[in-house]
């Protein structure tokens, strides 16, 4: 989180999403403190064994979780190029140029 950077049209880029959306996993008191305190939304559905705290009603945007489903396609599509999977790249720079190489792959396949 402390790398992220989002574009803005004017100024300075944010440094801070409004809302993080996670998984069920994502669920952990310190998850979710941290976020508050940093005056993001979690949105992130409640446990199936998660006691619902009374007074303090949470609220859940469904539309913004429905977004997580680009994601997970997207690293889905990844786990699916053997060499990314396995990582044969052991550096950063030639990692990052094989995740680049398999967009740039997709986007052809898809073209044409």
């Amino acid at each position: 989180m402390e790398a992220v950077e989002i574009p803005q049209p004017k100024g300075r880029p944010r440094r801070r999403p409004d809302k993080l959306a996670g998984d069920k996993a994502y669920r952990m008191p310190r998850i979710l403190d941290w976020l508050r305190d940093h005056n993001i939304e979690p949105v992130i559905p409640r446990k199936s064994n998660e006691k619902v705290k009374p007074g303090r009603p949470e609220s859940f945007d469904e539309e913004a979780y429905k977004g997580r489903n680009v994601i997970e396609r997207c690293v889905g599509w990844l786990k699916e190029c053997r060499r990314i999977l396995t990582r044969f790249e052991k550096t950063a720079v030639n990692f990052s140029g094989m995740i680049q190489a398999a967009f740039i792959e997709r986007y052809l396949r898809i073209l044409f």
